[in-house]
């Protein structure tokens, strides 16, 4: 049990945790072990993340009447365990109420909920569509005494937008924000959430607490990294990244208000490393939390099944992962003795399956439909979907989810095969430009990530790394036969996918037009690719899927 708190102490406890959507049962478990957790550490209050008691994003799972009413059953139980004389809690849950349903978060403390807040600014670009679920909060909110202390909650958006909910919360008396969140991972966001912290601060004079959610939940993976921005603009506290953690900070009254005094200060990942932990944390959350056992790929001896596989044995352990090569003619002795030094320098296991007859069986079967035309990309491709059917089958016959590997690169110029090296269940790599791909592999043969399972040392040989990128579907194929270079490509789909920059400013940093009119081209005419696409981690500001939604049927080109 704590004390209760004396009007000029607080100590808040931020609990950085990874629920599941859905999983109303194993969340409120989840939020108990971490309030007696919190009270060990003396905690007077803790703080936990948006919508934890459903999970978040819950989508339209919260169109479901039956849901919501688990969820608000959850929430009181929940509250009434502060009876106990232990920390109060504020947490995340939607309630339906005569003004509709909303994204709420509701404060429980001595045994009842003693106050419920109702996000106000609704998200709805990028990966968000909270507009289509939820209604905006009818009023703005007021603050909340908690124990002598005047608490103001805003949630996520609230201090994101420009709606002034900071600035009326100050008004109206408040004098700590404390912000439950569901912010998802994209390159540098750190740096973006510290900004939008800093000018709340600015704007409402207060100072202000930041929990944000962590782990992997579908495409998004969020990074935790929770926080605290003091009155004077000064960083109180910083969490780990990628890491579940209940930490305790300590806040004090003085002549100029409430400061964080005491918490945790982790060290930030660099960017490589922030990367590749969210791809491995994205991968270990959608297996895990969709009860697969273990997966499969197929390592061809090259860069992108390489990393992919470094990432699963990562997230999931050697013993988890099951690594085929699938030969043919065109597969070079080069490919054959690199994907086996990446199994071995991974210790998964790895088995080889020649493809020769299934190929061979598929191109006689059609030799009398394709009489009297020249062979060509047709042919090759039976190649790549003779592999995909195989990777199926092992995962029909032994319940293991095949890991797909295209980069982002190859995503948005449609060189991916449907229904071939598509098919999966889940892309780690699905958001990483082929250029990013080759700064993960080097950077991961020098570095072991926190809480990776894989060993230490060179786990992708040096000579996938070095040599040319080639699908080896027919002799001395390489990617550069048909694609600019990819430092050049990868800045021109830069420019198209995360910009959205015209053709001529595109040309103005030095490309050549025809080269922009032809990448452009290609990536519109393979948007029915990427829908048929396996879900995968988004890295970027502007991943495919959630954050771009572009028309299949498209015949607009600018020929700026």
């Amino acid at each position: 049990m704590t004390k209760k708190s004396t009007p000029d102490i607080l100590r808040i406890a931020v609990a950085q945790l990874n629920p599941t959507v859905g999983d109303i049962a194993g969340n409120l478990a989840k939020a108990r072990e971490a309030r007696a957790d919190a009270a060990r550490q003396g905690a007077d209050l803790v703080l936990f993340t948006e919508l934890f008691i459903a999970g978040y994003p819950p989508e339209d799972l919260v169109l479901k009447p039956a849901f919501v009413s688990a969820c608000e059953r959850a929430a009181e139980d929940f509250a009434n365990d502060t009876a106990d004389g232990g920390p109060g809690v504020i947490i995340g849950v939607p309630l339906r109420r005569k003004s509709g349903l909303h994204n709420s978060v509701i404060v429980a403390d001595d045994g009842k909920i003693i106050a419920e807040r109702f996000k106000v600014d609704l998200p709805n670009y990028g990966e968000f569509d909270e507009k289509r679920v939820f209604q905006a909060g009818p009023d703005m909110p007021g603050p909340i005494n908690f124990r002598g202390v005047r608490l103001g909650t805003p949630i996520c958006e609230d201090i994101w937008g420009e709606l002034g909910v900071c600035e009326t919360l100050a008004e109206s008396g408040a004098e700590i924000l404390l912000v439950p969140n569901g912010s998802p991972y994209y390159r540098a966001k750190m740096d973006v959430r510290h900004q939008v912290a800093i000018r709340q601060v600015i704007e409402s004079g207060l100072p202000l607490l930041y929990a944000n959610q962590l782990g992997g939940q579908d495409e998004l993976v969020f990074d935790g990294a929770s926080f605290a921005i003091n009155a004077d603009h000064s960083l109180a506290f910083q969490m780990s990244q990628f890491e579940e953690a209940v930490a305790i900070t300590t806040w004090k009254r003085g002549d100029e208000g409430w400061a964080c005094v005491e918490g945790p200060m982790s060290k930030v990942p660099e960017r490589e490393e922030a990367d590749y932990r969210a791809c491995m944390l994205g991968l270990r959350d959608y297996v895990n939390k969709n009860g697969f056992k273990n997966v499969v790929l197929g390592l061809s001896g090259g860069i992108d099944s390489a990393i992919c596989a470094a990432l699963a044995v990562d997230a999931l352990g050697e013993e988890r992962l099951r690594a085929i090569m699938m030969p043919y003619r065109y597969t070079s002795s080069d490919s054959l003795k690199d994907a086996e030094d990446c199994a071995r320098a991974l210790g998964c296991r790895y088995d080889i399956v020649p493809i020769h007859e299934p190929v061979d069986g598929f191109s006689h079967a059609l030799t009398q439909l394709f009489e009297g035309t020249k062979e060509g990309i047709t042919e090759e491709n039976l190649q790549s979907r003779a592999r995909g059917t195989i990777l199926m089958a092992v995962s029909n016959k032994f319940g293991s989810m095949v890991v797909t590997t295209g980069n982002k690169s190859e995503m948005s110029v449609g060189y991916a095969t449907l229904y071939g090296d598509m098919n999966g269940g889940f892309n780690p790599i699905k958001d990483l430009y082929k250029m990013q791909v080759y700064a993960l592999s080097r950077w991961r043969n020098t570095h072991v990530p926190p809480g990776a399972l894989g060993p230490s040392g060179e786990v992708i040989p040096k000579n996938i790394i070095d040599k040319a990128p080639s699908a080896e579907l027919r002799p001395n194929q390489t990617d550069q036969d048909s694609l600019p270079p990819y430092p050049v490509l990868d800045d021109i789909l830069e420019c198209l996918v995360e910009n959205e920059m015209g053709v001529d400013d595109i040309v103005a940093r030095g490309h050549d037009r025809d080269t922009v009119h032809r990448i452009e081209h290609l990536l519109y005419i393979a948007e029915y690719k990427r829908r048929q696409a396996a879900p995968g981690v988004k890295i970027t500001k502007k991943n495919f899927g959630r954050d771009r939604r572009y028309p299949i049927t498209n015949r607009f080109r600018d020929r700026g």
